[in-house]
């Protein structure tokens, strides 16, 4: 793991070359409450890439794995984890790369496309839909049991999902109530359809959290909505049909 410095915190960060050389580089952003280790090197991601001739990027959000914690729900907007990831481009020397987000990372990943068009040559989006507009549910719940003292007191079977998997990967349970909070913001139609890049949507069949890839897709100028066949929010990420989907989308719209 390396490090780099930007808007107050130290965030963690792992950059891997293809054994080929210099390759297209491919910026990934974790979802809520896992890690770069948990969302893209455990399944494969890293490998998968390198193996195909790309170089893999990954780091820790804000309040997430090694990197720096916050207890002010102001520092984890989306915008803002957004500008974490830009800086790491800079910080890199990497003028444009594909950008590729899960769940609260696909939002981090779409705002990012908006504020930094430059940088951001295609976008995936895995693990959110049409929820990025409408909302992905209520997570108060979920905040509520990430600072239960007991966790055999939750009843809300989502909070005890998300408790049971902050545990495992022993993260600051305090800081991800925080995040949840204030990385929730929508983006509007009107904003969603000002995304110009070529865009992957890509959402488990059975993921009752994401919302609807097509409805998303059909917002957009240049997206396109792929459907992780019996996978849901947890599994789909992982899917083998969903790694193939994207290297080929990334063939189609190479750097």
């Amino acid at each position: 793991m390396q490090y780099f410095s930007h808007d107050g915190f130290e965030l963690a960060y792992l950059d891997r070359q293809p054994a080929s050389g210099e390759g297209d580089p491919v910026l990934m952003i974790h979802g809520f409450a896992s890690s770069h280790y948990v969302n893209w090197v455990s399944p494969g991601w890293f490998k998968t890439l390198n193996d195909a001739g790309y170089r893999a990027i990954a780091f820790d959000n804000r309040g997430h794995g090694s990197s720096t914690k916050s207890y002010d729900e102001a520092d984890y907007t989306p915008a803002k984890m957004a500008s974490d990831a830009a800086a790491l481009l800079d910080h890199l020397g990497i003028e444009r790369a594909h950008v590729m987000g899960y769940s609260m990372g696909a939002r981090v990943s779409a705002f990012m496309a908006l504020s930094n068009p430059d940088k951001v040559a295609t976008l995936v989006l895995g693990g959110l839909g049409i929820g990025l507009v409408d909302g992905v549910g209520d997570w108060d719940p979920i905040a509520d049991a990430l600072l239960a003292e007991d966790p055999g007191t939750i009843n809300h079977a989502r909070g005890r999902s998300f408790r049971a998997f902050a545990d495992q990967t022993r993260s600051d349970r305090r800081a991800l109530a925080v995040c949840i909070v204030g990385s929730r913001a929508s983006m509007s139609e009107d904003d969603v359809a000002r995304i110009a890049q070529p865009t992957l949507i890509a959402v488990g069949s059975r993921d009752d959290i994401a919302g609807s890839p097509d409805e998303l897709a059909a917002l957009m100028p240049n997206a396109k909505a792929f459907h992780v066949e019996g996978r849901d929010h947890m599994l789909a990420v992982g899917d083998k049909s969903f790694k193939q989907r994207v290297l080929e989308f990334y063939t189609e719209n190479p750097l």
